[in-house]
């Protein structure tokens, strides 16, 4: 739409906008992440969404958790949160006020900076199911960054955070500031120039770095009937992009997806083609861990798993109705419950078959989400009257911490998935994963094999019921084998998980993109 986006420079100093260059520093660069979550995704795209909409997925978990871990590895790294007073103070907000307080607990408080605003400040849920409301949330969100955190922090480079934020790689642009935005989930908003200046941010000096629905001809035409795409924005005027797996920035570029635009597919693969876009896994919060997790009936640790995960599964199989039998196939749904991307139809299909077929193992599932589908396992359960044998619950997160420790298995058949934490956190809990083979459980699950003493998990590669079917059963193979075969594996799966995902892991990923864009360290060595 506009002019192909520039590769970003190689050189230490750079232009601002007041003129001239900011000299080679002997000073750590400062790094800015600008993420608009504790909070913010869409009604309906995680658990959490469904549970006080006070946090709706992974972004919250993962903006925290990267900040500290920057800041542990001695990165001089500030963050810009918006400042939901109420949700940070009252009982409602307590989800919030926990990821708040992984950043104060971590980070001194003059590098924790609060966009102020009236429309954050008595909010009782964070996102609207308003859907014209959301834009403006993030236009307020924006403004502040722009304009008054962005001059006070005065970052070396700013990192950003899905189309929240996606006017501030133009800003940054303009500023002369480099900026890497973070693809977390492909979901955007339109709004024209006239609403984005109505809100206070200044985009006629920035307008030329924007991606509008069509080409532009000049800023008076387009200010009110061209509207500007939030995430194709973020993308086209940052330096580095990445996703959140490398898979799943390789399916962009490949075109496998039709909800994708062909648009947004084009910027990606252009900053890919440029040696600018990378794939870097999440990792899930360090609280997920068996050997302190105060959820869990036992802690445990790679060595101790066998009896404590027998514990953990009676007193799971207790609170969920089941029939308490320690030595039963445990699969465990920890996902939302999405027929468009997280694939539960799949189980539904072949939940009866599956029961029966494995009836003397015996085989239980239990599902511990909210989501759309809900119902239709309610209805495959009555009809079939499987209550003993399959459970549903609302999503409650101690009851969801106690099912990755009880389980032996933890199904994500999504049909993509730009990351996936679940399969992460199952393996860590000594959970072996069932996945559909792509994005990001494609880079984090392998098929197990005793004989090579390899992989963690059950991956089918055709997406549909019997794909599914055929990893259960693979599984269930697994579960016929000598007792201390299983254990084996599995104390091997959790030390083998339990070093490769994780924040440190994931922080130092982000310090090699930061460190190339500003082409210098950004942690002095000792």
């Amino acid at each position: 739409m506009n002019s192909e986006s520039d590769i970003v420079s190689r050189k230490p100093a750079y232009t601002r906008r007041n003129g001239g260059s900011r000299p080679r520093s002997v000073k750590k660069p400062r790094i800015l992440v600008v993420t608009p979550e504790i909070t913010y995704l869409p009604s309906g795209m995680g658990n959490m969404a469904n549970y006080l909409n006070a946090k709706a997925g992974g972004l919250a978990d993962v903006s925290a958790s990267l900040v500290a871990s920057l800041f542990d590895l001695g990165a001089d790294v500030h963050v810009a949160l918006p400042h939901y007073r109420r949700l940070f103070h009252m009982d409602v907000g307590r989800l919030i006020s926990d990821e708040l307080r992984v950043y104060k607990s971590r980070l001194p408080d003059s590098r924790i900076h609060l966009a102020e605003d009236r429309c954050f400040y008595y909010r009782e849920t964070v996102y609207s199911s308003y859907q014209e409301e959301n834009p403006k949330l993030a236009l307020a969100f924006q403004r502040e960054v722009i304009n008054n955190i962005i001059p006070t922090v005065q970052p070396d480079l700013i990192h950003c955070n899905d189309w929240m934020t996606g006017l501030v790689p133009a800003a940054a642009r303009r500023m002369g500031i480099p900026c890497l935005i973070t693809v977390h989930n492909i979901h955007t908003h339109n709004i024209t120039l006239a609403a984005i200046e109505d809100a206070g941010i200044d985009a006629a000096e920035f307008w030329p770095n924007l991606y509008f629905t069509r080409v532009p001809r000049n800023y008076e035409e387009s200010r009110n009937s061209n509207p500007v795409d939030m995430l194709a924005s973020g993308v086209f005027a940052a330096h580095f992009i990445n996703t959140v797996s490398p898979a799943f920035l390789d399916e962009i570029c490949r075109g496998w997806f039709d909800f994708i635009p062909p648009y947004f597919r084009a910027e990606i693969v252009s900053k890919r083609d440029s040696n600018c876009a990378v794939g870097i896994l999440n990792a899930p919060d360090d609280s997920y861990d068996p050997s302190t997790d105060e959820a869990l009936e036992q802690r445990y640790t790679a060595e101790t798993h066998v009896e404590a995960k027998r514990a953990n599964k009676m007193a799971f199989q207790a609170k969920m109705e089941l029939d308490v039998n320690p030595d039963a196939a445990l699969f465990f749904w920890p996902s939302r419950l999405d027929p468009v991307q997280k694939g539960p139809q799949l189980l539904t299909d072949i939940l009866y078959n599956m029961v029966s077929k494995h009836w003397n193992a015996p085989l239980q599932i239990a599902v511990v989400a909210n989501g759309q589908h809900q119902s239709a396992f309610h209805d495959v359960v009555r009809l079939h009257d499987l209550k003993d044998r399959v459970s549903v619950m609302n999503f409650d997160e101690s009851l969801s911490r106690l099912g990755y420790a009880a389980a032996d298995y933890i199904l994500v058949p999504s049909l993509f998935e730009p990351c996936g934490l679940p399969q992460m956190v199952g393996a860590i809990y000594g959970s072996l994963p069932v996945v559909h083979d792509t994005g990001g459980l494609h880079d984090t699950v392998e098929q197990l094999s005793i004989d090579e003493n390899r992989g963690n998990g059950f991956v089918f590669n055709v997406y549909g019921s019997k794909g599914l079917e055929w990893a259960m059963d693979q599984a269930m193979a697994f579960h016929e084998l000598p007792a201390e075969t299983r254990a084996v594996q599995t104390t091997r799966i959790m030390r083998e998980s339990k070093a490769r995902f994780n924040h440190a892991v994931c922080a130092k990923a982000y310090i090699n993109i930061y460190e190339t864009m500003l082409n210098r360290p950004l942690v002095r060595s000792v």
